[in-house]
């Protein structure tokens, strides 16, 4: 590109010009990652609060519409600038402040690509334990503060991950555009066969009371299972879960080549799916404890419990690869675009991937993502929401859809605003994340059932206070007149 500014430019974030991603590869965007041992893990933990199947099917539904809507209104930025989340960034945030969502993002993906890992390195210790010498091993040898059988399967999950982008985003699309569907197989194969074991196919919850609020008494959530308060929360922590890839859709999207290409994949990927794979989730949930007594959470604890070692064998190898398949789509693309977009000229693609891979390492030992999963997500998520309210603000409300491609890669471009920083992004990222994460995770300040909206909060206060504090001539934003009103010209030379 012409004139950019060699510290906002490389290949890798240039603006898409081959665009090859047609609805099928949008659509393997979200079985990638929906479809992962901690996709399923979340379903389950949610459908318990739900209190019945019917609950949970509205729940689940209503809030996988709000996600669709939300991931259109996001790919649609991708599709008409087809540059990636952190260069979309620099409109709102300045071409040097986008590196503070960027990074953010960054970091979050971090925490997912541990606990992603992890999962699918449970799926192998899961099988190795059939066998007593290796269940001997893993109960009696530890390192790191865990057990040393899952610290190296870990090491071994998380290392086969490098390979895959080798090639970068073409692989990416290929692997995921098997690696998705192949775990509805096992799904299926999975929730068909506890049925015909349990009897025959059950929509009754048929799980006792009292056993419902042993296994969700940790939740954070108010209220008893199937009230209307937990069904709330449960529509919150879904819509939460997705709030990562709110952020970078458009790293997908924008080779994409039109809109509707983008609508078609996230209806079938979305709202369809999501419900879809939910309703797998607790027929699967209710068999199980049927066939066994336990309310198994984890897929790979109930295929550790199949008489056939084949079977145990292909459950455990399709969820794993299917759990890698999320990691690579929104876990490792957005931070290598994130971590490259801070230093375009000495960190490739390729190189903010390795990064990322070996922060989620030093996570490891530590173990977030332990403990209960509304939990994790709510508080991972809710770091995020002042950062989707400004972006989607700036570009829907202020700059209404119209974004100079090439002054996101100049630095004296229409986006310099303060050297740089639009000093409006940053107050509302503070004060919006202060409501969002800070206060409702590191005090107790705010009632308990705060944290559970945090996303929310920060979505509305970040997005609020951006669109006033940009109207104040001291910002000087491109698109807003010194007497705070658009400008009449903001159409002219962009995108």
């Amino acid at each position: 590109m012409e004139n950019a500014t060699r510290g906002l430019y490389n290949e890798d974030l240039a603006p898409a010009v081959v665009r090859r991603w047609g609805a099928f590869s949008i659509f393997n965007v979200w079985t990638s990652d929906v479809h992962s041992l901690w996709g399923y893990y979340l379903a389950a933990s949610l459908f318990l609060l739900c209190g019945s199947f019917l609950n949970f099917l509205i729940a689940i539904g209503l809030s996988s519409l709000v996600i669709f809507a939300i991931m259109n209104l996001v790919g649609f930025a991708g599709v008409k600038t087809g540059v990636p989340y952190p260069v979309l960034a620099r409109a709102s945030f300045g071409v040097w402040g986008a590196n503070l969502p960027a990074l953010v993002r960054a970091v979050v993906a971090c925490f997912w690509y541990g606990a992603q890992t992890a999962a699918a390195s449970w799926a192998i210790v899961a099988l190795l334990t059939r066998y007593p010498t290796m269940m001997a091993f893993h109960q009696t040898s530890h390192l790191l503060g865990h057990s040393t059988l899952d610290v190296i399967c870990f090491v071994v999950v998380w290392a086969l991950q490098l390979l895959i982008i080798q090639n970068g985003m073409e692989t990416v699309r290929r692997f995921q555009d098997w690696a998705g569907p192949a775990v509805w197989v096992a799904m299926l194969v999975l929730a068909v066969g506890l049925t015909i074991k349990a009897g025959g196919l059950s929509l009754e919850h048929g799980i006792p009371r009292d056993l419902l609020l042993k296994e969700t008494h940790d939740a954070g959530v108010p209220g008893e299972p199937g009230s209307l308060s937990a069904l709330f929360a449960v529509g919150a922590t879904w819509i939460t879960y997705f709030a990562a890839l709110y952020l970078n859709f458009c790293d997908f999207a924008r080779y994409a080549p039109d809109k509707s290409v983008v609508r078609k994949g996230n209806l079938w990927g979305l709202p369809v799916n999501l419900i879809l794979f939910s309703l797998v989730a607790g027929v699967t949930t209710i068999a199980a404890y049927q066939v066994y007594g336990e309310v198994l959470l984890h897929p790979e604890q109930i295929s550790a419990k199949f008489d056939s070692w084949f079977l145990a064998l292909l459950a455990a190898l399709t969820f794993a690869i299917a759990t890698l398949g999320i990691n690579v789509v929104a876990n490792f693309v957005s931070p290598a675009f994130d971590i490259s977009n801070a230093f375009p000229h000495k960190i490739s693609f390729k190189g903010g991937g390795y990064i990322t891979a070996v922060i989620a390492l030093c996570l490891y030992p530590f173990a977030p993502w332990d403990g209960n999963a509304a939990v994790f997500v709510s508080a991972i998520g809710a770091v995020m929401g002042p950062l989707l309210g400004i972006i989607l603000v700036d570009y829907y409300l202020i700059a209404r859809g119209q974004v100079s491609v090439e002054d996101l890669y100049r630095e004296s471009g229409r986006y310099q605003y303060h050297r740089g920083w639009n000093m409006a992004a940053l107050i509302a990222t503070l004060v919006g994340a202060l409501f969002s994460s800070v206060l409702p995770h590191l005090t107790n300040w705010l009632p308990e059932w705060w944290g559970i909206y945090g996303w929310f909060f920060g979505v509305v206060i970040g997005g609020v206070l951006y669109f006033f504090l940009c109207r104040l001539p001291a910002m000087k934003h491109p698109y807003v007149n010194v007497e705070g009103g658009l400008r009449k010209d903001q159409g002219e030379e962009v995108a």
